[in-house]
């Protein structure tokens, strides 16, 4: 699933390009990410509590300028973000000639960031070997009910996987929607069997929505479960591994 990128990097209006970018970085290199940041970024970073947590942050959103830098072929320096109502960052309206539409997700070392042309797009990345006890309890709170049935159905062995599938799934949707967690997350359904594709199955909110998306399960390597999520039909996504 995952390559190296072509020496010209082209999106059309039929692709989705999936970004992997490992965020353990170097000392070099994490200064080097640190360079590109505005000062409201790095601000931020210098708000975290945690080494890790600054780290991560510093190397997820200096790749997001270089990566955009790259799409957009202008300096990173140039690179401004705008934000919706709920928070989606996008392209500031001075950048937007292309239609160029973004969205970003980080969990454990690794983030995923996935870019598109005139289409929404969301993505999730989950990292799996953290502590989780009771998934159906979760499931209880936030799942809708068709996908806790769903879950209690799964063999034992598929439960942890299924979870993670609707977990990563769910959110994907709602960033490509760009409310966040003003969605509610039991407003609609997704499929989580292992064994199927991933599909959108119904959105009680707004019933036309469960058609106007396409979900694809993504792999970003063991120990991870992730999800894209984009407007319309007739796309294909393409993985690519981040070389600097």
């Amino acid at each position: 699933m995952w390559q190296n990128p072509p020496n010209t990097l082209q999106l059309l209006a039929t692709d989705a390009h999936v970004w992997r970018v490992p965020l353990q970085q170097s000392d070099d290199a994490l200064e080097a990410l640190l360079a590109v940041l505005d000062a409201d970024e790095r601000a931020r970073a210098d708000r975290f509590r945690f080494p890790k947590d600054r780290r991560h942050y510093i190397a997820a959103r200096g790749t997001l300028r270089l990566l955009l830098s790259r799409y957009l072929a202008m300096p990173v320096a140039k690179i401004a973000f705008d934000y919706n109502e709920y928070g989606k960052p996008a392209l500031a309206p001075e950048l937007t000639s292309l239609d160029l539409r973004f969205n970003l997700s980080h969990s454990g070392d690794m983030a995923l960031y996935a870019v598109t042309l005139a289409r929404e797009v969301g993505v999730d990345i989950e990292w799996t070997g953290r502590r989780l006890d009771q998934p159906e309890q979760i499931a209880e709170r936030y799942f809708s009910q068709a996908e806790r049935a769903a879950l209690r159905n799964l063999p034992e062995t598929q439960k942890r996987q299924g979870f993670f599938n609707a977990w990563t799934r769910k959110e994907a949707y709602i960033k490509a929607r760009g409310k966040g967690l003003y969605l509610a997350l039991d407003e609609f359904d997704v499929r989580l069997d292992p064994a199927q594709p991933a599909q959108l199955l119904a959105t009680r909110d707004d019933p036309a929505q469960a058609s106007r998306w396409q979900m694809q399960a993504l792999d970003p390597g063991a120990g991870y479960v992730a999800a894209l999520v984009v407007e319309g039909g007739g796309w294909q996504a393409y993985c690519y591994n981040w070389c600097v």
